[in-house]
């Protein structure tokens, strides 16, 4: 007893700072489990951040996200199956967010929607960890678009060129080429690496997509984020952001990135899940505003900086063939041009089915030459007459000589249709593509090659810019540049 006192006065001076610790709670439990959504009291978290939750018969946790609050409840949502979540299982919070681990070594690699392999090839070497939530590039330091971007597929190439940073969306119906066409893009484009997040396909595509549509030539300089439609919404979600802090990870080593995600409207979906289980009000077509205040904030992310650039292709897969239903007219206003795949051109057998009347890409002025934009125009304008003349011509009661545009039209229409076809395994150069069209058209053309970037030599490598090669594991990018 009489140490007792000699006690008390050393604990004194930790009152503070244990009173301090006491208000910030670590650890919660589970209150209730409502469909998608897990309640808990406590911990102490913000929105985004990651919690463990382990179940009463498991020492492995279960991975959950904070996504919002409710009468001081703190609602999460499963990075995976809920099986094994009971009343009282306990809460950990991990104190940060979701985040993804990056490298040299994800070339050639698939990863799951959380960023874990899941190729079967082992353990992934990684230099850091990015968040797959970031801000886009301030807008004044975004360097304008003025390089062309190859993508290998004629009917784009010739018509709705691309520039590199660009931000454009392929919009279909199911089974018109969606997949095909990124295929074609993966293996045939000039971008130095491919990121591409296949967001609510169906498991089987997933190894026919690489197999036969990206290919071994595609899958060497690709990164492949997959989270298939049996995955859990906020897994889905995931995936979309996953790839895009890839992109901005290979981006910022100064690369030219292409970045396809396949499809937006499954993105969107996920959200509504997400959305509709927290609470937020449905609005058109059931979806909730939050889908239409994340679009923007994920597609912003693509484009131009400093350092490199991420070229974003972004497919929509319209329902019933509705071009303006909302995701559709959503992502339109967002993206720098659309490219329309009309079931009606499918069926007659031209692929790609690229609807070329009803596609714009909004910097084909900016990277196309005089000759180009002059045959492009041209071409455009056969097809547009063709168009409205069809009837009267099919059914005989056009009478050769009314109208020499007209005449024109019919007399190349078919070397147009023919011209914009492309087999899978074709491939074919930026300038082949152009110099065909002015041929066509009867444009004189001079292909005057790849234009410099700002500040670079012709025929010389610009200071600094590292270049993709194969077959060296272990090395970095730069390294990899430099020998």
């Amino acid at each position: 007893m009489e140490t007792l006192p000699k006690v008390i006065p050393d604990l004194g001076k930790y009152r503070e700072s244990l009173g301090r610790i006491s208000l910030v709670k670590v650890h919660g439990r589970v209150t209730q489990v409502v469909g998608l959504l897990i309640e808990a009291e406590g911990p102490a978290v913000v929105v985004g951040e990651v919690c463990d939750i382990y179940s009463k018969d498991s020492t492995t946790p279960i991975h959950a996200e904070v996504v919002g609050f409710r009468d001081n409840k703190v609602l999460l949502m499963p990075l995976g199956e809920m099986a094994g979540i009971a009343p009282g299982s306990e809460v950990r919070s991990t104190g940060k967010p979701l985040c993804v681990k990056v490298g040299p070594a994800l070339l050639g690699r698939v990863l799951d929607g959380l960023g874990n392999p899941i190729d079967g090839k082992g353990p992934i070497e990684y230099e850091q960890e990015y968040p797959i939530y970031a801000s886009p590039p301030n807008p004044i330091t975004r360097p304008r678009i003025k390089d062309v971007l190859a993508t290998g597929i004629r009917p784009i190439d010739s018509v709705l060129t691309l520039g590199k940073g660009q931000r454009v969306g392929i919009f279909s119906g199911s089974g018109v080429g969606k997949s095909t066409t990124m295929g074609m893009i993966a293996r045939n484009t000039s971008a130095d690496i491919n990121v591409l997040a296949l967001i609510g396909e169906r498991g089987r595509e997933l190894r026919d997509f690489i197999e036969k549509d990206l290919g071994e030539e595609g899958i060497k300089r690709s990164v492949v984020v997959c989270a298939t439609s049996d995955q859990p919404a906020l897994v889905r979600l995931k995936g979309a952001y996953m790839g895009t802090a890839i992109a901005e990870y290979f981006r910022d080593q100064g690369y030219d990135v292409m970045f396809m995600m396949d499809s937006v409207t499954r993105f969107a979906m996920a959200q509504r899940e997400v959305g509709l289980a927290i609470g937020e009000p449905p609005a058109t077509k059931g979806y909730t505003p939050s889908v239409f205040a994340l679009l923007p904030k994920l597609m912003e992310r693509s484009g131009t900086s400093r350092h490199g650039t991420i070229t974003g292709i972004y497919t929509v897969l319209v329902e019933g063939d509705d071009m303006n239903e909302p995701i559709a007219d959503q992502t339109r206003s967002i993206l720098d041009g659309h490219i329309v795949l009309s079931r009606a051109i499918a069926a007659m057998n031209r692929y790609p089915a690229v609807d070329v009347l009803q596609s714009v890409s909004r910097l084909f002025p900016e990277v196309s030459g005089p000759a180009h934009k002059e045959a492009a125009g041209k071409l455009r304008e056969v097809m547009a007459t063709y168009k409205e003349k069809e009837d009267l011509i099919s059914i005989g009661a056009y009478q050769d000589g009314s109208n020499p545009k007209v005449d024109y039209a019919k007399a190349k229409i078919n070397e147009v249709y023919e011209y914009l076809k492309q087999k899978v395994e074709e491939k074919i150069t930026l300038e082949e593509t152009i110099g065909r069209m002015c041929r066509l058209m009867g444009i004189p053309y001079e292909p005057q090659g790849a234009s410099p970037k700002e500040g670079e030599i012709p025929g010389q490598e610009m200071p600094g810019r590292p270049q993709v090669q194969e077959g060296m594991p272990g090395q970095t990018m730069k390294q990899q540049g430099t020998q």
